[in-house]
């Protein structure tokens, strides 16, 4: 028997973003999330914000300038700092991956695998965003499957 307490997400992908505030506003116009807090220096550079949609959360930050790099920061890079390749890529579950997929389209996203009924179930895509970070859209919900 477990003894942690019933939370919402108990994984929370991280993100760093060169312009924290245009994606954050790109992710909640395009992708559906909500700002639950975004929470600034006093030069505007996003400390720490956390987006939510469902049960989910993406957390994400500003990069840090190049000579501002923390310990946690130093471990991470950008897409276009390894040629595009991300060592990770959110999934994001929503009812209308077809929506979502127009959004991208219209809103700067690159569709990276066009939307399809998967042979696993549901429907779903991959894009970038903006900053060139990997996403996974779709319907499928392992937790019903």
């Amino acid at each position: 028997m477990s003894a942690t307490k019933a939370i919402g997400s108990t994984v929370i992908p991280c993100l760093m973003y060169r312009d924290a505030p245009a994606m954050i506003d790109w992710l909640c116009r395009t992708i559906g999330f909500t700002k639950k807090g975004v929470f600034t220096d006093e030069s505007g550079r996003v400390m720490h914000a956390e987006l939510t949609l469902g049960a989910g959360m993406v957390m994400l930050s500003s990069a840090p300038l190049d000579d501002d790099r923390g310990p946690w920061a130093r471990l991470i890079r950008q897409p276009d700092q390894l040629d595009g390749a991300e060592t990770q890529s959110p999934s994001v579950n929503v009812t209308d991956p077809d929506a979502v997929y127009k959004r991208v389209r219209e809103n700067g996203g690159e569709i990276v695998f066009d939307i399809e009924n998967k042979g696993y179930g549901g429907r779903g895509f991959t894009c970038r965003d903006p900053e060139r970070h990997l996403w996974h859209i779709g319907s499928y919900d392992p937790w019903n499957a």
